[in-house]
């Protein structure tokens, strides 16, 4: 049973709701806009919101959205042909009023479709009901009860006759000798007196007629066979005459005419004044470069390398007029158009760092949003499929929530209760480092820091956060604060418990009136399920305000996987009815990467979560926010 099936525009007007077990579809569509259409996350037509899977299908041609729920248990294999059924009948019954594509139209109509949307529902649950189980079939039923004895009774000579046939695909030779062969085993050695046959009037059988086959064969051909076809070998003409030599290029021979065995020309082109098409075609620039994705157009494709130039044939007039053709609107655009260029597109994605499974999710996304789009004048299936990539690109990392500390840390302080930030990942991406960082950061705008080391495992992980702020402090002594101590490292040693250590800090922020705590974990791997349980334990104890999750910008596939199973664990392991996950991304060692950024698309992707820092360097200076278009403009670079 469906819980609700709407059809509205993306404009956000609601065309026609259809409700059934669910009182309201606001909330289920509402979280659908939000993390998926307006997010660029369309690559999977289903989505989950609670105890809801809501499917979609989205027409672009009339900019519509076409919206089904049911619950998450049930299993309904209908839903996808109840909404193209649809889809397809609703567009083209009110295609009048769609067409206008202007909101006063759509809101002035009269969309009537109750009654058509409940014979499709029932004409869609009647096809998919479950077929009684058959029963078994009895022996009188089968297809072998009927044929009858004969047939299955095998006669002399039959098998042989059919590896006589098969044997045909091997040779004429080796079927000649295995078909004689075979007969004369099979058949007895009997002559008759009378030779048998329709022209004696006498009708010959099967035993007879394969006998007196098989004597005719041995009479003509016996074991003359192999001579014959060796004969047959040595009988073939011979050229006259001799051929000039074949001398090759080393061989320092300058008759090049004798030489010239190929076609002089090429559709009446010298094939010298082609080569260096040809060289341009296979690249001669550097490796993997994508020359600003022009040639990918689908359009273009099956050109051949000198059809950009006119022919002989065809004016110039003809071909502007071809160049006009490919370039004008005059289409809606198809997935078979844009296979090509989504292909090259999700290689070079790929080749930028971006995770592979990211990168076919996003080409699929963009594939979704311009399938049945007509395209505007003037513009090619490259140029269009690269825009909504870009845009696409640029929404995915402007998440849904935006992250902003110093407006959060105020909040705090008019509460009268510290800030608390902390900090996971795994081993060697740079927590502590960071961390520093943004003390450095949060001092420079007037905030007291206090450091919380509750890395109670490594080796130096202590010794590192107390020289950071012993430098920190120096840098912001207290007598330039009125005497003010604004950064301290809060501090138990070696093997304690690190929840344990993170309490005692966010306490002795409270009473000593420091603004932020910053909290340091322990780097661990995804798969270390006791290391990260207690990781699940201190945040859950301490609830800290924001949870950072700090990743390298080196890795691809790698950063998916980090960041899916630390979400996972931080739920498995949590005690909290409603457990706490990342809330925000610090990307690491972004200056060793070049124009590789595709880290950034894959983190941000998966979990949704806004990258808030990104380290470019070793200093305390070298801290930055993200610029998404400057990373987009980066990452579709050739």
């Amino acid at each position: 049973m469906l819980d609700f099936f709407t059809i509205f525009s993306k404009g956000g007007l609601v065309l026609w709701c259809f409700q059934g077990v669910s009182d309201s579809c606001t909330g289920p569509v509402n979280a659908l806009i939000r993390s998926v259409l307006l997010q660029e996350r369309g690559g999977n037509n289903s989505f989950t919101h609670e105890a809801l899977t809501l499917k979609y299908k989205l027409d672009n041609q009339f900019e519509l959205v076409f919206v089904v729920g049911f619950q998450k248990i049930l299993t309904l294999t209908y839903v996808d042909k109840l909404i193209d059924d649809v889809h397809r009948l609703f567009r083209d019954k009110y295609r009048t009023e769609i067409q206008q594509q202007s909101a006063l139209s759509l809101l002035n109509g009269t969309f009537d479709f109750q009654n058509d949307f409940l014979r499709l529902l029932r004409e869609a649950e009647e096809s998919s009901k479950i077929r009684a189980p058959t029963t078994m079939k009895k022996f009188e039923d089968s297809d072998k009860a009927k044929k009858p004895v004969r047939s299955m009774i095998e006669t002399r000579g039959e098998k042989p006759k059919e590896k006589a046939k098969n044997s045909k695909k091997k040779g004429a030779k080796k079927e000649g000798y295995d078909g004689s062969l075979a007969t004369s085993k099979a058949v007895p050695a009997e002559k008759s007196g009378l030779p048998a046959g329709p022209e004696n009037g006498v009708e010959l059988s099967k035993e007879e007629l394969i006998r007196r086959k098989r004597e005719e064969f041995i009479q003509k051909h016996g074991r003359g066979v192999e001579k014959s076809s060796k004969s047959t070998k040595s009988d073939a003409p011979k050229e006259k005459g001799k051929k000039a030599p074949r001398v090759w290029e080393l061989g320092g021979c300058t008759n090049k005419e004798v030489l010239d065995y190929s076609a002089p020309t090429t559709n009446g082109t010298p094939e010298a004044a082609l080569s260096e098409d040809i060289n341009l075609i296979r690249g001669t620039g550097p490796r993997g470069q994508l020359q600003d994705l022009d040639c990918s157009s689908s359009d273009d494709e099956g050109a051949a390398p000198n059809s950009t130039k006119p022919s002989a044939t065809k004016g110039t007039l003809g071909g502007m007029f071809g160049m006009l053709k490919g370039l004008v609107g005059s289409k809606s655009l198809s997935r078979e158009d844009m296979e090509s260029v989504l292909d090259k597109m999700r290689d070079h994605l790929i080749a930028k760092n971006v995770a592979a499974d990211i990168a076919i999710q996003l080409c699929d996304s963009v594939a979704n949003k311009l399938e049945g789009k007509v395209m505007g004048t003037f513009s090619t299936v490259t140029s269009t499929v690269k825009q909504a990539l870009q845009e696409s690109l640029v929404q995915i990392l402007q998440p849904q929530r935006r992250v902003d500390m110093l407006r959060d840390i105020m909040d705090a302080q008019r509460r009268q209760r510290p800030y608390v930030v902390t900090f996971c990942g795994v081993n060697g991406v740079g927590k502590s480092t960071n961390l520093a960082k943004i003390s450095f950061w949060l001092l420079e705008n007037g905030f007291s820091v206090l450091i919380a080391a509750c890395d109670t495992f490594r080796a130096g992980a202590v010794e590192q956060l107390r020289t950071h702020t012993r430098r920190l402090s120096a840098l912001h002594p207290p007598e330039n604060h009125g005497g003010r101590t604004m950064v301290q490292l809060f501090e138990k040693g070696y093997g304690k418990d690190a929840a344990g250590i993170a309490m005692e800090a966010i306490a002795f922020a409270r009473n000593q009136g420091f603004d932020v705590v910053l909290v340091d974990t322990a780097g661990r791997m995804q798969d270390n399920a006791p290391l990260m349980t207690a990781l699940a334990k201190l945040i859950t104890v301490n609830t800290p305000d924001l949870v950072l999750f700090v990743g390298e910008a080196l890795v691809g596939n790698e950063a998916v996987d980090q960041l899916v199973k630390f979400n996972r664990a931080l739920a498995d392991h949590s005690m909290a009815q409603t457990p706490r996950l990342i809330d925000g991304i610090v990307l690491t060692k972004f200056d060793t990467i070049d124009d590789k950024v595709g880290a950034a698309i894959s983190m941000t992707y998966i979990t949704s979560k806004p990258i808030v820092f990104v380290g470019t360097g070793q200093t305390y200076c070298d801290l930055r926010s993200l610029n998404a278009k400057a990373v987009v403009a980066a990452l579709m670079k050739a």
